[in-house]
């Protein structure tokens, strides 16, 4: 806000305001500042020219803020001699930044005025001395709140409270109960209900266990997004869940109850535990595997893409499904060149009957892989605590100054190199076999078909090698033209057929 200048000769003077946290968005903080910084210069008869603010920027966190470098750059070209701020701390609380401003104030010759701490005479050696204790309490008082802010954070983290922030996708039943908050853009004050992020809500639970035993049976992350938008899921904000949403739901250890403290565990959460923990370590140990292969390009629409493979002499390359050559129909055909297509709904169907009908037999049990059963998962959890507290103990004795840097690297280390091991052996416990949902269904055909797409194409990597080989010519002799007898069948477990 700038004044009107009169006829007479008058001080220029500027004004600047800042708030290191606005919760509201309304400004009301910085709009007090102002109006206190106005009336000052009205009791001295300055004329105000120009108003800096800087809303919701601490001088203390090193950010930058455009309003005072616009100021000190206004200052340097002369236009006022007479800074206002309601404290000398809204101008600056880190000592460069003190030097610089009484830099300008000496080569510009600013005055400074606040509404609370007075005048500060920066000419004069008594007065630059004021200033930077000034500077040094305030910077005393940013380091103090710092402090007790991340201590009560650290304190909430080992209780296993939630930090407070966006609802947690999977948590926050309604209670009931409503607050007043403020609109950041509008400043008006509206109504918002209050959840307990204690309580799981049923539908997202499910979403995040599905997903999990997605993960563990061979799925992907972007087949488990598909699933979420076909189910009509979003985000806690109402938006749509993309695939890195997705997997990030997939990798909280919020999921196991388990509490994070600038992302190092730090015990049992007070909220309820969506999976297991030893799901949720299987899942972060495949999503972690450097050696995972991702298909960033188009899925598969074929059960045998790029699985069936050729059986020409010497080749075994992926089978392909194009439609060219004037058909009318997909065929799988060898990328390589090879001549001759077999048409693919055709040999999906084939080997879709196949399989059920193996997986139908009362030997089908044969083809399942051994169970965890000798994996002690509540030995292995244990263990996976005692690891995490001697990390907690080890940080704790270093930044108090009683562990040196060396035998603390060194135990941190070990420590991980254990919980490492710990973790892998509950992701073997908890890692499900792909065949599991087909193998004693009353109707295998229907929980084939249950499985979509992509979970059906990890049970042929995992149970069988399907070869397509060089078909007969003419008609069969069931007077077909499709030859089955050159769809091989290579069974990866069990008895061959």
């Amino acid at each position: 806000m700038k004044s009107t200048p009169t006829g007479e000769s008058r001080t220029r003077a500027v004004i600047y305001c800042r708030i290191s946290q606005d919760r509201t968005g309304a400004g009301l903080g910085v709009e007090r500042q102002r109006q206190d910084c106005e009336a000052l210069a009205e009791r001295n008869g300055w004329q105000v020219v120009e108003v800096y603010v800087d809303n919701d920027i601490s001088a203390y966190s090193g950010k930058k803020r455009p309003g005072y470098r616009k100021m000190l750059d206004d200052l340097r070209n002369g236009l006022a001699t007479v800074v206002i701020a309601w404290h000398t701390d809204r101008l600056h609380r880190s000592p460069t930044e003190l030097e610089e401003y009484i830099d300008v104030s000496e080569r510009c010759g600013i005055a400074t005025h606040t509404v609370q701490a007075g005048t500060i005479d920066l000419a004069t050696p008594s007065g630059r001395m004021t200033a930077r204790i000034l500077g040094a309490v305030a910077r005393q008082e940013s380091e103090h709140k710092g402090h007790r802010v991340a201590r009560a954070r650290q304190q909430k983290a080992m209780a296993g409270e939630w930090g407070g922030g966006i609802r947690p996708f999977g948590w926050g039943v309604l209670t009931g109960e409503t607050r007043t908050v403020v609109d950041r853009k509008t400043g008006e004050e509206r109504e918002e209900s209050v959840y307990d992020t204690t309580k799981a809500v049923p539908e997202e639970a499910a979403a995040i266990e599905y997903g999990t035993d997605l993960l563990l049976s061979g799925g992907s992350i972007r087949g488990f997004t598909k699933w979420l938008a076909e189910k009509g899921y979003t985000t806690t904000r109402g938006n749509p869940i993309s695939t890195t949403d997705a997997r990030d739901m997939l990798l909280r250890p919020r999921n196991a109850g388990i509490a994070i403290y600038k992302g190092a565990e730090v015990g049992r959460g007070q909220w309820e535990p969506l999976v297991p923990e030893e799901k949720f370590r299987a899942v972060v140990a495949i999503l972690s595997d450097p050696g995972r292969k991702t298909n960033v390009g188009a899925q598969p629409k074929w059960l045998g893409s790029m699985l069936f493979l050729c059986g020409r002499s010497g080749c075994g390359t992926g089978m392909t499904v194009t439609q060219s050559g004037g058909r009318q129909y997909p065929s799988y055909r060898c990328p390589t060149g090879h001549g001759g297509g077999r048409r693919a709904e055709i040999v999906d169907q084939y080997v879709e009957d196949t399989i059920v009908e193996r997986l139908s037999r009362d030997d089908a049990e044969d083809l399942l892989l051994p169970g965890p059963d000798d994996v002690d998962v509540a030995g292995l959890q244990a263990e996976s605590e005692q690891i995490r507290r001697r990390m907690t103990d080890l940080a704790g004795l270093f930044g108090a100054g009683q562990l040196e840097l060396g035998p603390f690297t060194e135990g941190m280390e070990t420590a991980r190199g254990q919980l490492e091991g710990v973790t892998q052996q509950l992701a073997r416990a908890a890692t499900r076999d792909p065949l599991v949902d087909l193998v004693g269904a009353p109707d295998v055909r229907k929980a084939w078909k249950a499985l979509g797409l992509e979970r059906q194409r990890n049970v042929l990597r995992a149970a069988l090698t399907v070869t397509l080989m060089v078909p007969r010519p003419g008609r069969m002799p069931d007077g077909g033209y499709f030859d089955y007898d050159a769809v091989v069948f290579q069974w990866i477990r069990g008895k061959q057929l």
